[in-house]
């Protein structure tokens, strides 16, 4: 007599696009190491949904940033959380997992946990608790079963912190290496109007509008007293849908001496990354886009400002750095601009020793390509397929 075996459940959430990104990759490893017998329920957005999660509402929903924002809209994400528990409960999983975004994903695992404490959980996404709020890692422990980590030096953090179990699982930006290192970028310059015989600077302000709001003007000087030593000096931007306006408009105010940026299609990987490995140095806003730099091979500057109140509390903040590539290797070599250090003069001294044949440049090449090394798992398993087989070990 043949048994028929039930296919495993897992619900899976994600909070906002990012981890719609790293959802999808995860669900397609899952299938690649179960077969057909895995189904999937939960929330996520347009990534999860093509790979076949039928998503309980829109990730437009859930998906806010900040304090305040997250405050004004806090009776809609309360319903939200709670329907996303009734309907984790009525799946009966095998595993939930839960994707980044804590302030909405949390709300919904420790729910769960209290409600059905045998459903293993598992958190994609560490929060970054060597950072900011390091008491999260142990108030943790009670509902995530295992942490799965993108960073190399998170697992021993949270061991010291008492968070939960955690694996370093790789970062997914760096399945895009092999990529990013064959990428001819001939065809965008020559796309762009772009002279390779003179040298490009790339400006990053960020992909949020209070970033754009708050570097844009301090971006613009630094970019003219730059220029104005090189007069062949080309900038390019590359701009995401949600701020390309606001960058654009943003523009009409710089100094004349900056020149007439080339503004491209940041959500275009091929145009973006092309004009990373164009570009002799960037000037960006503290975030992931470093990494991508990094992999690039690409010598920055970040800088970031913050408004009074977030200000108020940098004294709580405990990383010595805010730069993914310092942070991943232990060194300083990329140089940071924060708040008050924000200004076009400190900015213009590091633009210019990175883009120049410096010391500090080398130094700076020198830790890029150390990044890579750093993030690289044992064997040839990719960042999805590592955070695959964990899932896949708690399933029964």
């Amino acid at each position: 007599m043949s048994m028929t075996v039930r296919a495993k459940r897992i619900f899976i959430v994600a909070g906002e696009h990012s981890g719609d990104a790293l959802g999808a990759k995860l669900m397609a490893a899952l299938k690649v190491g179960l077969g057909d017998g895995v189904e999937f329920t939960g929330v996520g957005g347009h990534a999860m949904e093509a790979e076949g999660l039928a998503s309980m509402f829109a990730l437009a929903d859930i998906a806010v940033m900040g304090p305040f924002a997250i405050l004004k809209r806090l009776p809609g994400l309360i319903k939200r959380a709670l329907e996303t528990v009734d309907a984790a409960i009525a799946a009966n999983p095998d595993v939930v997992v839960i994707i980044d975004a804590p302030e909405f994903t949390h709300q919904v695992a420790m729910r769960i946990r209290k409600r059905r404490p045998d459903i293993p959980i598992i958190d994609y996404v560490s929060p970054t608790v060597w950072a900011w709020r390091p008491g999260r890692a142990r108030s943790m422990a009670p509902y995530v079963d295992h942490l799965l980590a993108l960073l190399p030096f998170e697992p021993a953090e949270h061991a010291k912190l008492g968070g939960p179990k955690c694996t370093y699982v790789g970062h997914p930006l760096l399945e895009k290496l092999p990529w990013i290192s064959g990428l001819d970028p001939a065809p965008f310059a020559r796309e762009a109007g772009l002279d390779l015989t003179r040298p490009i600077l790339l400006v990053l302000p960020g992909s949020r509008s209070s970033e754009v709001e708050r570097l844009m003007g301090v971006f613009g000087e630094a970019v003219a007293m730059v220029a104005a030593k090189r007069p062949g000096l080309q900038v390019v931007i590359p701009a995401m849908p949600n701020v390309r306006a606001q960058i654009e408009a943003k523009l009409k105010d710089w100094p004349a001496g900056a020149g007439r940026p080339v503004v491209i299609a940041g959500e275009n990987e091929t145009a973006k990354f092309a004009s990373f490995k164009l570009a002799q140095a960037a000037l960006a806003a503290s975030g992931t886009v470093a990494l991508e730099l990094a992999l690039a091979r690409t010598p920055m500057v970040i800088a970031y400002r913050v408004d009074a109140v977030i200000s108020a509390l940098r004294h709580l903040i405990m990383a010595k750095t805010c730069v993914l590539p310092n942070l991943i290797t232990g060194e300083r070599a990329v140089p940071e601009f924060l708040q008050e250090d924000c200004t076009a003069i400190n900015l213009v001294w590091a633009v210019e020793c990175a883009l120049d044949d410096t010391p500090e440049r080398a130094a700076q090449l020198a830790e890029l390509d150390a990044v890579p090394r750093a993030l690289a798992l044992p064997g040839a398993m990719s960042a999805s397929e590592a955070a695959a087989a964990v899932v896949i070990g708690y399933l029964k």
